[in-house]
């Protein structure tokens, strides 16, 4: 007789190796992007972190997801509110925790470019 349970999640899809954490639900691990800090205007004006703009959102790179899960992947870059997170400090590394609902967009890079741009 088979085995009624669905399978378990292989390790390597819900959680990078090197943490020692695994997710629960619909929860996602995201490390932060490093450009985020600070950006540049289209005539190449350094905006500090500090400054004081509308509403932004920020985006970052999913490093562990739960088991629930449906739209996101580890790896995917995301958007999300930066207002809307909670920090956890993991092996001397900062992570936000984030709900999957709390994500706006998942990148799609462009075939033939380097990457994604940082306004949607």
């Amino acid at each position: 007789m088979s085995d009624p349970r669905p399978p378990a999640p292989s390790a390597s899809a819900s959680r990078p190796s090197s943490l020692p954490i695994r997710m629960l639900n619909d929860r996602l691990l995201v490390e932060l992007d490093s450009d985020a800090s600070e950006r540049r205007s289209s005539a190449g004006i350094v905006i500090p972190a500090t400054a004081m703009v509308g509403k932004r959102l920020a985006w970052g790179r999913v490093v562990a997801a739960g088991q629930q899960v449906r739209q996101v992947e580890v790896g995917d870059r995301v958007l999300f509110d930066p207002d809307e997170r909670a920090e956890v400090e993991l092996e001397a590394s900062t992570y936000l925790l984030l709900r999957e609902k709390d994500v706006h967009a998942v990148a799609q890079p462009r075939p033939g470019s380097p990457g994604t741009g940082l306004y949607l």
